[in-house]
Parts: C-alpha cells; structure tokens; sequence
C-alpha cells in the first residue's frame, strides 16, 4: 500500500464515524495524511482486531492500518471529543439512530463530511436534509458531502482515484479538498449539494438494474442502455428536486454510475446479479454483511417519482423486482416494449 502524499500535511482532529470499508479507508486515507483520527465502530470486534492485528478484519480484512495516527473506538464521545472535521460514514437507514446518539458530542465547530449515499425510507430526506434536523444551522450550512466513483478496496490500495465534495460553502469546500487531496486521490469541488447527494444514491438502484443485466446474461449491449438511459432518468429526478443536470454527467452522477454498474467490487451490482439468475432478495440480503443502499433507495425513488410526477421506467422496474417480486425477464419485456419516444423527449419542444 502506497502512502499518499501532497503538500502539507495535515494536523487536523477528525472523527470518523462508521468503520464498514469506506469509512476505514476513509479515516486511514486521513491519518496518513497526517491527521490525528478517532474511528467509531459499532462492533467490538472491529475494535479489538485493529488492537491485535493493525486492521479491520470484518470489513477490510488484509488492508494493515496506519496505527501511528489512527485509533478506533466505540465510544462516539471519544471518537468526537475535540474533532475540528467529522466524516460521516454510517448506512443511511441507520443515520438517524446514530446521528440522535452522536448529536450531543459533536463539537459545534465541527465540519461534518457526509460520505454515506442513500435516501432515507421513512421520510425520503437525502443525508443533507437529515443533518439539517439534527445539528445548529450554521453548522449545516457548512456540511460537506464526498462522493464519487471510489471502490474502497482500491482507494486504500493506492489506486488513483477521483472524487467529488459538495458544500453550500466554498469556504468549507475548498477546506475539505484541501484535507482530503492527495497524489492518488484528486478531489474536485460543487457547489451542488442536492446533484451529488441524489448522484451517489441514485447510481445504486441503476448498478442493481446493470447486475439484473449481468444474471440474465443479455450482453453488453444491454447493460450499456440501462447505464444510459438509467443517466437520463436520474438527471430528470435530479432536476425536479434543485439539482443542477450539470452534476449528474460528472464525478457523482456518470462517474460513479459506471464504476458501479461495471466493477466487480460493487455490493449493488452483485445484488442485482443473484437478482438476475433468479434468488429472492430476502435470501440474498441474509447473507449480506455489507449494506447495498440501492435496495433501500429503489423504494425511496419509486415513492419520489410518484411524488414529483418524474417518469423512470428503470427505477421502477428494479423497485418491482425488490419490493414486490416481480419476475427479471417479465420486467425486461416492459422497458422494450414501451412506447417508442424520442431520446430527448423531455428536453425537446412540441413540432408543430
């Protein structure tokens, strides 16, 4: 594993909360940087084989930790005492839980980073619209998401790697790309909260449908259509919510649709796989450890779509597929046989 490297180092406090394989690769990416990081774990025993062994072995397992400057803990007191950045880094069904139990010990100076992709069931809210809820205005306005196409398997690796941060605030911005930019992980800056928020949860419920693809084995040529189109429909949504169509063809939106519905590392991808060759989501989702936030989110879009009178034809089939079952191939025959439009249907003015 390379250490990464770029201009100053860093002696920043930060808490990181959520040690699954991004937020390891996360606090790990910070403390060689130079950071002092605190990583909260739920489970004990995450804890204990970074005590023992120097790494995550539920999670990461093999990728050696930089013990020097990077602690784990499952106090979130101690993880955030003093922290000048949180990442945050917990499942999004989970956030509010955690969030409510974390709130009192966030320092109010904080910057908070966003790094979880997902909409919340229960309420549709996106993690900017949750933090909103939870923490002081000002603190809010100055969160931070990250995203982007970045296999955490490769980003601890070494692997180049381009992301994207999101903030309401430049000034948080540029800080926050200033912490986290490196040699071999480039980091850009939007001003788009809503596009790279939606960009990184709607791209799961696409690789579900490009895994669907892969199990029925039809081709390349049909993968690369659910990709396209799937780009379309996410932009249309992404628009009626405030996003800016701009966002969804970069890092957060295109970037991270391909790697997702394409590399063999992706957690959704392979949940539509099994989907495609003909397992029910109860059974593969029980021998998940690892969270695929598409599921949660395809029933979250179809409620949004529905809502906002947005019409996504893939979305809504792979939200059939998971929420009620519906037969992969039956679902296949009703995105050909639709009715024949222009590609640019929404985009295009009335011919007269």
């Amino acid at each position: 594993m390379t250490e990464p490297t770029q201009g100053k180092r860093t002696a920043a406090r930060v808490g990181v909360v959520g040690a699954g394989a991004w937020g390891t690769t996360l606090a790990n990416h910070l403390a060689q940087r130079g950071a002092r990081v605190r990583l909260w774990a739920r489970e004990e025993e995450v804890v204990e084989s970074f005590r023992r062994r120097g790494e995550n072995a539920l999670y990461l397992e093999g990728a050696a930790l930089d013990r020097k400057r990077l602690s784990l803990t499952n106090s979130l007191a101690t993880a955030l005492a003093d922290a000048e950045v949180v990442v945050w880094v917990c499942p999004v069904q989970h956030s509010v839980a955690v969030l409510a139990e974390a709130a009192p010990h966030m320092p109010p100076q904080a910057t908070v980073v966003s790094a979880s992709k997902g909409i919340e069931i229960a309420t549709l809210r996106r993690m900017d619209e949750i933090f909103a809820g939870l923490l002081p205005p000002e603190q809010a306005r100055r969160l931070c998401v990250l995203s982007g196409p970045s296999f955490a398997r490769e980003v601890i690796a070494g692997t180049p790697t381009a992301v994207v941060v999101a903030s309401r605030s430049e000034r948080a911005r540029l800080r926050m790309q200033a912490l986290f930019q490196t040699d071999r992980f480039r980091v850009y800056t939007n001003p788009d909260v809503i596009g790279v928020e939606l960009g990184g949860a709607l791209k799961n419920v696409i690789a579900l449908a490009a895994g669907v693809a892969a199990g029925l084995e039809l081709g390349h040529n049909a993968v690369a259509a659910l990709m396209t189109r799937g780009l379309a429909e996410m932009s249309r949504l992404g628009v009626a919510m405030g996003a800016e169509s701009a966002t969804f063809a970069g890092l957060a939106g295109m970037g991270d649709l391909v790697l997702t519905c394409t590399g063999g590392l992706s957690r959704n991808r392979t949940v539509g796989y099994e989907l495609g060759r003909g397992r029910a989501i109860g059974e593969i989702m029980r021998e998940k450890r690892t969270v695929a936030e598409g599921v949660a989110t395809a029933r979250a879009v179809h409620r949004l779509s529905r809502r906002l009178g947005v019409e996504m034809p893939v979305s809504a089939e792979v939200h059939r597929i998971v929420a009620v079952g519906a037969d992969p191939n039956e679902a296949l025959h009703r995105l050909m046989t639709r009715e024949p439009k222009p590609e640019n249907a929404d985009t295009l003015s009335a011919e007269g």
